[in-house]
């Protein structure tokens, strides 16, 4: 991927982000509140619940994008009904099939459906860690989440790639061809956005959190440098992992750029002034507390995170 210069048309598709919703009846729920946020891009928001709470399944944003051959699947939510939900909208909205089922990264919101597009055989997308991350997953996701697996869960249920990416990949809808970047250890090891190139809309994955506080589980370092990166970039939409959609990188990233930047620079003074992780815990980042949803439960993990990372840097 360019990562500096103009490199996309300049499209404002929608005056309010939103966009129109899909049917008729366009809060139905056979619709599944599905938005095209730019064309041929259609979203799905997640609801902003905690991981063990009711709904946990259903917390990220998904959707597909619509070519003139097929559809490519972006992230299958965090069940095998979410997944099954996703792909009853599909079919109900275009007829083509679905030729390509990508992983943005790792995390369960984001895999878990993976099963229900097995029987259209696309290549399943993601990172080039995927694959191994999958692997060690495994059992995890079958002891936390066997009530989102369908009703006999057993490793089967949980599909990874097929195709890999190690660097970037274009792949080619009928007319519209998307373009996949992986990128560096930073919200994880397995991240990977997708562009598609012929309305600049970017789907970053959870790179890019919003209203919902983001989570380390890869490199704090590692994340700031990449939304360096995303900053180069002009594109016309941006689509969250978490939250909503955005037209331009400072209003995409401020809140999260100064999340992390403050975690970084607190983080490393507290190490400087002696203190043990149990007590930067209990400091670090206070300031943003009101900012975010969610914050009581994720922000001491990201501190302890953060802490280890950063302790002998």
């Amino acid at each position: 991927m360019k990562k500096t210069g103009k490199i996309f048309p300049s499209i404002f598709y929608s005056i309010c982000i939103y966009g129109f919703l899909l049917s008729a009846d366009a809060g139905s729920e056979s619709a599944f509140n599905l938005v095209e946020i730019a064309p041929g891009n259609y979203l799905h928001r997640g609801i902003h619940a905690g991981f063990g709470e009711p709904g946990h399944d259903d917390i990220a944003n998904i959707g597909f994008i619509a070519g003139n051959r097929c559809v490519a699947v972006i992230d299958t939510g965090g069940s095998i009904s979410t997944g099954q939900q996703l792909l009853d909208a599909i079919r109900m909205f275009t007829g083509k099939p679905v030729c390509y089922v990508i992983n943005t990264h790792i995390h369960f919101d984001h895999v878990l459906g993976n099963l229900v597009f097995v029987e259209d055989q696309p290549e399943f997308v993601g990172h080039v860690k995927l694959t191994d991350a999958i692997e060690l997953n495994m059992g995890f996701f079958l002891e936390e989440f066997r009530d989102d697996l369908g009703a006999s869960p057993s490793e089967d249920s949980i599909i990874g790639p097929t195709k890999t990416v190690s660097d970037t990949l274009s792949i080619d809808l009928g007319n519209r061809t998307l373009l996949l970047t992986a990128y560096q250890k930073s919200h994880t090891y397995t991240d990977l956005t997708i562009l598609d190139e012929s309305t600049g809309t970017l789907w970053t994955g959870d790179l890019l959190f919003r209203e919902r506080i983001p989570v380390i589980d890869g490199s704090l370092k590692g994340w700031l440098a990449v939304m360096e990166i995303f900053k180069t970039l002009e594109v016309s939409t941006i689509i969250p992992g978490h939250g909503a959609p955005a037209s331009n990188w400072q209003d995409a990233m401020a809140a999260q750029q100064e999340y992390l930047t403050d975690l970084f620079d607190e983080t490393k003074q507290a190490i400087a002034n002696g203190q043990f992780m149990e007590e930067a815990i209990e400091t670090v980042g206070q300031g943003e507390k009101d900012k975010w949803l969610l914050f009581e439960q994720q922000h001491r993990t990201n501190v302890s995170r953060a802490f280890v990372e950063l302790e002998w840097d």
